[in-house]
């Protein structure tokens, strides 16, 4: 097995690179993923990957081999590449304080509109339009992955799925979610080739989001807390919802709000 020792090593100053550079994720096709929970979701959501790095005083090779038994493959690996890596440049790779000895390279999926299709004929669907912040994006996810919804799809997005912040604060939860990205006009476009019903969570000709119908095919969409949805999907909607504030402000955070909208059409559905 391959061993790293030094930081100054020119795979690990790519992968330094990798781990802060969009532009570098994008060209490569591929991201760090950090984390036993995080690499052992990738990998059961059919992500590939093509190496994995372990600092062996936290992660053994008894553990390394248990989480890679059923690593995937392209058609030109014929075994995974596992390098053994010194605590130096394991400390150079790691996003996080806390950690668990293990990182590895996935290769990016395209999360492409034209690729996603849905295995009911009745979807639930949750829209964000562009959000900016990593920690929102991953709260977004995790709050579909919990509600088991059929797509989550980014419209004009601000930052790359892979971004090691929206991994972390996701819990990994960006690859147990169906997810797609495209601009506003081709999600809304897609939408209407699906007669999929648009509900948009905006404070203009909005009725209270608990006296409307999910349990038709449906997307709820949520904006950004500055600004909130673009003109294009308030043209669109098939009903704007807002949820009753009673307190003193008039907005909450998109990730909340995107819970409390989510939940109630699961609610409706039976929680099925």
């Amino acid at each position: 097995m391959k061993e790293i020792t030094s930081p100054q090593n020119t795979y690990i100053k790519q992968l330094v690179q990798l781990k802060d550079k969009s532009r570098e994720r994008k060209k490569t096709g591929t991201f760090l993923i950090e984390g036993v929970r995080e690499v052992s979701l990738a990998l059961e959501g059919g992500y590939e990957l093509e190496t994995v790095l372990f600092y062996s005083d936290l992660f053994s090779e008894e553990q390394l081999n248990d989480l890679t038994s059923n690593v995937r493959l392209s058609a030109v690996e014929t075994q995974l590449n596992c390098i053994e890596v010194s605590k130096e440049v394991y400390q150079k790779l790691a996003y996080r304080d806390t950690t668990e000895g293990v990182l590895a390279v996935g290769k990016s999926k395209t999360n492409s509109l034209s690729d996603l299709s849905f295995e009911t004929k009745n979807p639930l669907i949750l829209i964000a339009e562009a959000p900016e912040k990593p920690g929102n994006i991953g709260a977004i996810l995790r709050t579909a992955d919990a509600a088991n919804v059929d797509a989550v799809i980014i419209a004009n997005p601000k930052t790359d799925l892979y971004n090691p912040n929206i991994i972390r604060s996701s819990v990994g939860c960006v690859f147990t979610n169906r997810i797609a990205t495209g601009n506003t006009s081709e999600i809304i476009d897609f939408l209407k080739s699906k007669n999929i019903a648009v509900y948009c969570a905006a404070l203009q000709a909005s009725v209270d989001y608990h006296t409307q119908d999910f349990k038709k095919p449906t997307a709820i969409v949520v904006g950004t807390e500055a600004t909130g949805l673009s003109d294009a999907w308030l043209e669109n909607s098939t009903q704007n919802i807002i949820i009753p504030m009673q307190g003193e402000i008039d907005s909450m955070n998109v990730s909340v709000a995107a819970g409390i909208l989510i939940f109630e059409a699961k609610r409706q559905r039976g929680f099925k």
